[in-house]
């Protein structure tokens, strides 16, 4: 009874194996099969119990084991159902004699598949861990109970601290000064963003990102991403100083840039240039196009202030809300969104040089008093401050709208008003200075022919009279805009710029009395403002003598110049 309770509880315990168990006895008659070998082999027991090993088993090698006496280990073998690795050994009595063998064998896909999976998780973690330190950022890794478990070597050169001194130590082992982000995040579960904390023998000043590590709802740990605000610091002063070099370098103009050949524009120039020379409040008025920037630069240039910054700021580009910080700076704290430490604003970007405010007229009314506050007390005060701060800025500003319309109808400070028109200079637009554009057409040509790879020497005179026929709305701007589309129409090879190149916005506004004149002069790419005048003032008079019959009276009333100006002209250029 007991032999058989002992051998019930050897078959239960063999059944419970995951290995398949097969043994035979001295003539390789199967007297054990399990359940799992059943499961492996898809063999019942019932079918191979009492059997010989041979008649019931697949590639069984335990009849030679039991001929051999010699064990075969790690073995493969297929059953048919699966591949199985086996050990096949011989079994010995007491006094050695083979009386059995035995098989034991288990599925080795699990082993492959295990094998495949902690291949994965090994080429996963080589990636991981190549991001993790190619990355710039500082990052730091600790387990759920705030255990160091890794850093990268961005974080050795913030903190100094090397893996000996952190992994597997606790978290606050790197700080300072300030409380471990690690611990607070670990208790809470919540990330926490931009923290200011000082890390390290060296106290560097950093701003720490934090996020809990959860897999699959278990908290596993926390990841921190140190920001070095140093680095943050310096890259910002460079920007700033870019800003600033950028905007001097955009101050290149002076008065020999601006063409002035007609009368008007030359009483201009000399307005501009005594202006340059004090330290009052200039406005520039005029249409769009006509050259205000132009004139700021220049007066800023021939001023002692030369050397000092200049800052140019369309009023017109800034969002009616962000105008006064923009302008006037704000300190830290001052609004939602407001950055670390404030931020100056233009007018203290321009301390001791000059700012100039186009599209004056598009500033909003708190922008308008704290400007008028500037121009009386020197002085600003910027968002969220509660003292002012003195300025020492020359202001220029510009507008193409009627200020004193705008004053009327309760849109612009009349107080303002007065204080920026100082010295006011309107610049005309181009139809009302037609002399300039010969000379505007000669340095627009000699800019476009490098700007788009081109050769082109000249303008016929035809087309130079369609050019001073339109009204040009757009001014200087449009102007060039027209030479360049002319330029693009022309053929490969062409040297001129003739009237069949012009867009026929032109053709619509040439004088009737246009006609081509083959043996008049062109104008020239090269020449001087003076030449380019010369050449084309000597073509009116050409013309203007054709149409009257030479009546000198006449001429000279058409051009509004005395008599006495057209002999002298008449005489300069050989046609008297």
């Amino acid at each position: 009874m007991e032999q058989q309770m002992e051998q019930s509880q050897i078959k239960a315990f063999l059944d419970a194996a995951h290995e398949g168990v097969l043994a035979v006895d001295a003539d390789g008659r199967v007297t054990l099969f399990n359940t799992a070998a059943e499961r492996l082999t898809g063999i019942s027991a019932d079918v191979v119990l009492g059997h010989h090993v041979r008649d019931v088993i697949p590639n069984t090698r335990l009849h030679i084991v039991l001929e051999t006496g010699e064990a075969e280990l790690d073995q493969i073998q297929d059953t048919g159902m699966t591949t199985v690795m086996t050990n096949r050994v011989p079994v010995r009595n007491a006094r050695g004699e083979i009386v059995g063998a035995m098989a034991i064998f288990r599925d080795i896909s699990e082993i492959k598949r295990l094998g495949c999976e902690i291949a994965e998780l090994k080429e996963t973690r080589t990636l991981l861990e190549a991001i993790v330190n190619s990355t710039q950022d500082a990052i730091s890794v600790v387990d759920e109970r705030g255990m160091g478990l890794l850093i990268n070597p961005a974080y050795t050169r913030l903190t100094g601290m090397t893996e000996r001194e952190v992994l597997h130590r606790p978290a606050t082992v790197d700080i300072a000064e300030g409380e471990s982000m690690h611990l607070q995040v670990l208790r809470t579960r919540q990330p926490v963003k931009h923290v200011p904390m000082k890390v390290g023998a060296a106290r560097r000043e950093v701003l720490v990102d934090v996020a809990p590590i959860v897999v699959d709802g278990a908290l596993k740990g926390s990841v921190a991403v140190i920001h070095d605000v140093s680095e943050l610091r310096s890259l910002t002063e460079q920007l700033d100083r870019a800003h600033r070099l950028i905007r001097r370098l955009d101050t290149k103009y002076t008065f020999e840039d601006i063409i002035a050949v007609s009368p008007i524009m030359q009483e201009l120039l000399e307005q501009a240039r005594k202006a340059a020379a004090t330290p009052a409040t200039v406005l520039l008025s005029g249409e769009s196009g006509t050259g205000k920037e132009l004139f700021a630069h220049a007066i800023h240039h021939s001023s002692d202030r030369a050397q000092r910054p200049f800052i140019s700021v369309n009023c017109g580009a800034i969002p009616d809300t962000l105008q006064e910080s923009q302008l006037f700076g704000y300190i830290e704290g001052a609004f939602t969104g407001a950055k670390r430490g404030g931020q100056k604003g233009h007018f203290l970007e321009a301390q001791g040089g000059t700012i100039f405010l186009d599209e004056i007229a598009e500033s909003n009314l708190a922008v308008q008093t704290k400007l008028l506050r500037v121009l009386q007390e020197k002085e600003i005060v910027p968002v969220g401050a509660s003292r002012p701060v003195p300025v020492d800025v020359r202001v220029i500003t510009a507008t193409n709208v009627d200020l004193a319309s705008l004053v009327e109808k309760g849109h612009f400070r009349s107080d303002l008003f007065y204080r920026l028109h100082v010295l006011p200079i309107h610049i005309p637009p181009l139809r009302e200075r037609r002399e300039d554009i010969p000379p505007l057409l000669s340095v627009l040509l000699n800019k476009l022919n490098q700007e788009y790879s081109r050769h082109v020497e000249g303008i016929s005179p035809e087309a130079l009279e369609m050019f001073c026929s339109y009204h040009w709305p757009g001014n200087v701007r449009e102007l060039e805009n027209m030479l360049g589309r002319a330029l693009i129409n022309m053929q490969p090879g062409e040297k001129t710029v003739r009237a069949e190149h012009l867009p026929h916005t032109l053709s619509a506004f040439a004088r009737p009395e246009a006609r081509r004149d083959e043996g008049a002069e062109p104008l020239r790419v090269g020449r001087s403002l003076a030449e380019a005048h010369a050449v084309w003032e000597k073509a009116l008079l050409e013309k203007a003598l054709a149409m009257t019959n030479a009546n000198r009276t006449q001429v000279a009333r058409q051009l509004r110049i005395s008599v006495r100006q057209l002999y002298n002209k008449l005489k300069r250029y050989g046609l008297g």
